[in-house]
């Protein structure tokens, strides 16, 4: 198995979905976003969104949750690799990110990533730098979500 094949590099990977209920919107809204169409109904019927969605930061927190659920379920997967089995670090960052779409209540969203590239850190022996295309849809499938993110690798 080489890395690549292990990182899944070029294979879009279907994280989880999850249904954005009022209360949760509101709750996240009230402690994070508190703008009046994230924790006000009545306010968000009058705003240019038409009513209650979801604050886009709320939208990337549960990409996060689901991408660190499916880390999770792939640490099973065997590694068949040469060496230890790589490990995944933590995020120098993100670019690019995008709300294309409101997250109503009540739509359910599916959270994707998928692996473009990654290469060696010279200032970090045996650290790789992952490249990730992260995204999210809706259940019509139209991309409500993106941006890319880079995440480092222990991989001798």
């Amino acid at each position: 198995m080489t890395l690549d094949e292990y990182l899944r590099v070029g294979e879009t990977v279907v994280l989880g979905s999850h249904t954005f209920a009022a209360e949760e919107i509101k709750a996240f809204a009230r402690k994070f976003d508190p703008q009046p169409f994230h924790v006000d109904e009545e306010a968000a019927r009058k705003s240019v969104f038409g009513q209650l969605c979801a604050s886009g930061w709320h939208t990337a927190s549960m990409w996060m949750r689901y991408n660190l659920k499916a880390r999770e379920d792939n640490a099973e997967r065997p590694w068949e690799g040469p060496g230890p089995r790589p490990e995944f670090g933590p995020s120098p960052g993100f670019r690019n990110l995008k709300w294309l779409k409101p997250v109503y209540a009540g739509d359910t969203i599916t959270f994707t990533r998928r692996a473009l590239a990654h290469r060696a850190l010279a200032t970090r022996p045996g650290w790789r730098i992952l490249t990730i295309q992260c995204g999210a849809q809706d259940a019509a499938g139209t991309p409500v979500l993106e941006f890319e993110s880079s995440v480092l690798v222990k991989a001798g």
